[in-house]
């Protein structure tokens, strides 16, 4: 009498589960530690490579376990599924970044004055962060036809009351002042330094607001520069139209006026 070989477990489907519900949980304490300022930003972006490679494993995992369940009948069809389920689950938010980077341009530096852009405080930059440097004319053409409302205005107003709308702007975003705000008294140029965080990740991002009278009209001008990251995704251009548009609407509260053409 013909005897039924026993149906054996696929060690790999387990293994895909486990894998796959430890980089998630990795990810979320991570990312959670990263907010709350726990984790520095360099052990930060090593560990997300590594929960990326766990999520990657866990998947390949599952793919060879439905290999062995299709073709062999062994069991493990529950912990593959929910292996690949939670490996996808981790892996989407990359994929986002991914498609962004396909979309938005190689940048990390953008300023409203490429041919002189307002000057960063470097005083706590570390070597591991990203080189400051002058825009090459590539990347002024890229920002250009990526970007094109990344741009400085001009208002028709007193020196104080510019300088004040810019002030008040910023207290109500939870930047982080690097230096107290400039004395302006008998002055015709101001620049406030800032470091910004990121609204998905909290990635941190030097910024510079430069208020200058030119005699005629008060420019403001502003920079917002990675410190990590060859790609900014587009965080600091929008970072730059989002407080400008702001600023446009607090001078035209204070006095009842927008910017100049």
């Amino acid at each position: 009498m013909a005897t039924v070989p026993e149906r054996q477990t696929s060690r790999a489907a387990g293994w895909s589960r486990r894998i796959g519900a430890f980089s998630l949980v990795l990810l979320l304490t991570v990312v959670a530690g990263y907010r709350l300022d726990l984790v520095e930003t360099p052990p930060f972006l090593w560990v997300l490579a590594v929960v990326a490679l766990l999520a990657a494993c866990a998947l390949l995992l599952a793919g060879l376990a439905l290999s062995r369940v299709w073709s062999f009948g062994d069991r493990g069809g529950r912990d593959l599924s929910v292996g690949a389920l939670l490996a996808l689950l981790v892996l989407a938010p990359y994929g986002v970044a991914v498609y962004w980077a396909t979309i938005y341009p190689p940048l990390r530096d953008i300023s409203t004055d490429l041919d002189d852009p307002p000057a960063l405080d470097t005083s706590d930059r570390t070597a591991d962060m990203n080189q400051l440097s002058p825009p090459t004319p590539g990347e002024q053409s890229l920002q250009a036809e990526a970007y094109p409302l990344v741009s400085g205005r001009s208002y028709n107003l007193p020196f104080e009351t510019v300088v004040d709308a810019v002030e008040t702007v910023l207290d109500r975003r939870d930047w982080q002042l690097t230096a107290p705000y400039p004395d302006i008294n008998g002055q015709s140029q101001a620049t406030i330094n800032a470091l910004a965080k990121g609204f998905v990740l909290g990635l941190p991002a030097d910024v510079a607001i430069r208020i200058t009278d030119d005699g005629e009209q008060i420019i403001v001008d502003m920079r917002s520069a990675s410190r990590y990251g060859r790609y900014d995704l587009g965080d600091n251009a929008a970072r730059i139209t989002a407080f400008l548009g702001e600023l446009d609407q607090e001078v035209a509260g204070q006095v009842g006026a927008g910017p100049a053409e």
